[in-house]
């Protein structure tokens, strides 16, 4: 399950350890013969950890949940808009330390209804009324959107 309490940075608690993100990334990409092109923290709005990176010749982006473990790539990075990827190469290598979420589960429809009022989400999840209000208010459509959010 993705869709856990507090996913969406709701509780205002980071729970990852961002040094340790940070150390990892660098040994990692660094043992690939890439380059760390920036290592940003969350931003007000947002609930990531996103290291801009050049490896293989291409550039992409690292994200991590600030409130669990759960890491994706990203071709782009924008406000509002993020372009996932699936990044089989890194993906091994960061395996043992996080959740690598796919592009798969990144892109499902997020399933919300509204019952007397009240938000809904009907995929798997064990979301707070925090989260629910965030989805609600956004107009969220995908997993994805809310795991890597930037409600401002």
């Amino acid at each position: 399950m993705i869709l856990l309490n507090g996913v969406s940075g709701s509780n205002n608690e980071t729970l990852v350890d961002g040094v340790e993100f940070k150390r990892i990334s660098y040994y990692i990409i660094k043992k690939n013969r890439g380059r760390v092109l920036s290592f940003i923290e969350p931003e007000t709005g947002t609930n990531y950890y996103k290291v801009k990176v050049q490896i293989f010749g291409e550039q992409l982006y690292i994200l991590l949940n600030i409130s669990y473990p759960f890491l994706a790539f990203a071709s782009s990075v924008e406000p509002g808009e993020i372009l996932f990827v699936d990044y089989p190469l890194l993906k091994e290598e960061l395996i043992s330390y996080y959740r690598i979420l796919t592009i798969h589960e990144l892109n499902e429809p997020l399933i919300v209804k509204q019952v007397k009022g009240k938000s809904l989400v009907e995929n798997e999840n064990q979301l707070n009324e925090a989260d629910l209000y965030g989805i609600k208010h956004w107009k969220t459509q995908t997993i994805g959107e809310v795991v890597f959010n930037f409600w401002d």
